[in-house]
């Protein structure tokens, strides 16, 4: 799956909802705060499919993977509901600095950071965000002031749904996502675009993918299962570091009954 591809990838398709992997660099919708970006994610997809289509969640810019448009207002009114009532499971792959924890329930509060007030006057919603180590890698290069680096394969499973959240919450524990300009080092962000991303165009990339995403749907309520294999860089990237064993493939399955 190419990250540059001219079409949307389509996972999964119904009369009710269409399920795409989103190229990263590609806004959801259009934007104020970027009003010069060249990839509109639902323009795209409403003219290759030739009607309206209706985005229920969000995925970050620099943020590839599964996403789901519904296909009319009162699906994208039901599917709005299961996000909001915490009855869609998310999963993301993200590569960070250093050893992750085994295992850890990340749980700490985040400020909306709405861009209409100061940080310090919006107000700190819960946030929780399981995440799992998979993998780790050391590199014999000194990108900081040791002589190797390390760096881990998390899984991520965001419990709730704030902005920019499992980029926080990993940052918040000392293992930020590589890639990202905000919360992360960029001295290490140099180095993977440098190294690996040369050709990516404009900001490091940032190295997380919602790779799964399981959902009621929106007419039968039986749960529709779609995963999804990363864009042909991240998943060589992966390969370079021999994590081969955890690439996410292509996968849909619908339960038999509600």
């Amino acid at each position: 799956m190419s990250s540059d591809s001219s079409s949307v990838p389509i996972l999964y398709q119904d009369d009710a909802l269409v399920i795409v992997y989103k190229p990263a660099g590609a806004l959801v919708h259009r934007s104020p705060l970027a009003a010069h970006a060249t990839r509109i994610l639902m323009t795209e997809l409403r003219d290759q499919l030739g009607q309206w289509v209706y985005p229920v969640h969000r995925l970050d810019r620099p943020t590839e993977g599964v996403m789901v448009f519904a296909l009319s207002s009162a699906h994208a009114s039901t599917l709005c509901e299961a996000f909001a009532e915490h009855r869609v499971e998310k999963r993301y792959l993200a590569i960070v600095r250093g050893h992750a924890p085994e295992t850890l329930r990340i749980d700490r509060p985040l400020r909306e950071e709405d861009g209409k007030r100061p940080k310090a006057e919006c107000p700190a919603m819960p946030a929780q965000t399981d995440i799992t180590r998979l993998t780790t890698a050391s590199l014999d290069v000194a990108i900081d002031r040791y002589p190797t680096s390390r760096y881990s394969l998390v899984e991520a499973r965001p419990l709730t749904g704030r902005r920019h959240q499992i980029r926080r919450h990993l940052s918040g524990i000392g293992h930020p996502i590589i890639g990202d300009a905000k919360h992360g080092k960029g001295v290490h962000n140099r180095y993977f675009k440098n190294t690996f991303f040369a050709e990516w165009e404009g900001d490091t990339r940032l190295l997380l993918a919602s790779t799964h995403l399981s959902l009621p749907h929106p007419e039968t309520g039986r749960m529709l299962t779609v995963s999804a294999p990363l864009s042909s860089d991240f998943g060589a990237l992966l390969d370079h570091l021999g994590w081969q064993a955890h690439q996410p493939v292509t996968q849909v399955t619908i339960a038999s009954s509600p």
